[in-house]
């Protein structure tokens, strides 16, 4: 047991080593962050530095976290986004105030890269031209209207609170949805109203109008790349040859060209660099068996390692707790409250301690562990008749060998259960894993819905619900081996 922890924690920094070892590009959960980031990560790889791209890592919180904990190095971030969500400041006006406050922060900023990708409120053409609606001033007069925002949209400070104070927009509805699901809502009709940033290639798909913003609510969104200070000085001077290279028509093209016309971003930021930059940049591309059996591979750890360490940890909790009846409260509550966190909060609150990537997913898996085998093994110890204990006690047993011989038989069937309950549960809640870039199905799935790609969407959720039914099937099998078969014909 001893040699197995040593391997696992050596694995570990054997692991972050190799990472450290790399400048890491990071990108937010949207498509042209993708192509920015894998633009980015092509660039300075054919100028010889050794790096890698970690895709949709989330929102503007968790990369930024991740800058500050030094687990990227860079990625693309936008002006507007600095000042009033990053650093909260609103008299940073010029790229120079903006440039001085990073710098205290240990943190660089480029130069635009050429281009200005803002918010704006969309709607249908059609039912723009029904409602007279052209401005968001337009909008106060049909408060009968239901928006579906995107959620950092929904809580930044430059976004719906700001937004629908300074119009006076209320709504009949107004809910929170995945940027890429609201426009098949605002397409189905189920939302009449939603959030654009105004380089999506879906707005002249969708056949959408951005409305004017009138009031000038908005601030300057130019895209630029965020970087490291202490960061490889080579790096830092790479990043300047992309600036004011980019323009608004191309990143609208560049993104029309993943999410409408399926191709590929590596393709994509191989194309730009090689058409805008004479760059002929190197990429591997995953096959489709390959794809499947990485993420298979890295769901399986995600599953398993926080699994063995919630048995390892809980069945001796749920034993001493079955002991004491006062005592055994207390820790069912403590495990109990821990498994009401949503686990996408969880996962959040891991970044600050334990930064980005698979070992704060695994920690955040290991506490959801805890529930279920814990009360899986506290019934089956604490439903054990007091005269079994009685009669073991009279004939002489000691503790441990009744423990081993009556008390562990007995209770075995329970916590069996609790195990499969945290195991199932596992496969499930791993998928979210990936929003902090510890891959697995939940990549496959996120990028599935991305690209409004239902069978991407399947290729994530399907083997995730068969592994699901794999591991129940597993440990059926193991409570036939293990459990007597009297036990057995006994009813739960």
């Amino acid at each position: 047991m001893i040699r197995a922890r040593f391997m696992l924690l050596l694995s570990c920094a054997v692991f972050t080593g190799a990472i450290e070892a790399r400048t890491v590009i990071g990108s937010k959960k949207f498509t042209e962050g993708i192509i920015l980031g894998e633009i980015l990560q092509q660039l300075v790889a054919a100028r010889g530095i050794d790096s890698e791209h970690r895709r949709e890592l989330g929102g503007t919180r968790i990369l930024w976290e991740a800058m500050l904990r030094k687990d990227i190095d860079a990625y693309v971030e936008y002006t507007g986004t600095l000042r009033f969500e990053i650093l909260r400041d609103s008299n940073l006006k010029t790229w120079d105030d903006l440039k001085l406050a990073l710098a205290q922060r240990g943190i660089g900023i480029t130069k635009s890269l050429g281009f200005e990708d803002t918010y704006s409120l969309g709607i249908t053409r059609k039912r723009a031209r029904e409602l007279g609606i052209e401005t968001m001033s337009d909008l106060t007069r049909h408060q009968e209207l239901t928006y579906g925002l995107s959620h950092e949209f929904l809580e930044r400070q430059d976004g719906w609170p700001g937004l629908s104070m300074r119009y006076g927009i209320r709504g009949k509805s107004v809910r929170g949805v995945d940027h890429d699901i609201g426009y098949r809502g605002i397409q189905s009709g189920a939302i009449d109203v939603i959030d654009l940033y105004t380089t999506d290639a879906e707005i002249s798909y969708y056949d959408l109008v951005a409305l004017k913003d009138d009031l000038n609510y908005f601030p300057g969104y130019e895209a630029v790349v965020v970087y490291r200070l202490d960061s490889d000085p080579g790096f830092a001077s790479l990043l300047d040859e992309l600036t004011g290279k980019i323009h608004a028509d191309q990143m609208i093209e560049m993104n029309a060209d993943v999410k409408l016309h399926g191709k590929s971003v590596q393709i994509v930021a191989q194309t730009f660099l090689g058409k805008h930059l004479k760059i002929q940049s190197a990429i591997q591309q995953e096959s489709l068996m390959q794809s499947i059996l990485n993420r298979t591979w890295e769901h399986l750890l995600l599953v398993v390692i926080p699994l063995l360490c919630g048995i390892l940890f809980s069945v001796p909790l749920g034993y001493f707790a079955s002991k004491n009846t006062a005592r055994g409260g207390i820790i069912l509550s403590i495990v109990g409250v821990i498994q009401t966190i949503p686990s996408l909060a969880l996962l959040v609150f891991m970044i600050p301690l334990l930064g980005i990537g698979t070992l704060p997913a695994l920690v955040a898996l290991f506490l959801y562990s805890l529930l279920p085998i814990v009360r899986g093994t506290f019934l089956g110890f604490s439903s054990i008749p007091e005269w079994v204990h009685e009669s073991a006690e009279s004939l002489g047993m000691t503790p441990w060998f009744k423990l081993r011989k009556i008390d562990w038989p007995l209770a075995l069937r329970s916590v069996l259960s609790g195990i499969k309950t945290s195991a199932v549960i596992g496969v499930g809640v791993a998928t979210l894993g990936a929003l902090i870039g510890a891959g697995g199905y939940g990549q496959t799935i996120l990028k599935g819905i991305r690209l409004d790609d239902t069978t991407l969407i399947l290729s994530g959720a399907i083997p995730a619900a068969l592994m699901a039914l794999v591991v129940q099937g597993l440990f059926d099998v193991l409570e036939r081996l293990l459990v007597s078969k009297g036990l057995q014909s006994q009813k739960s």
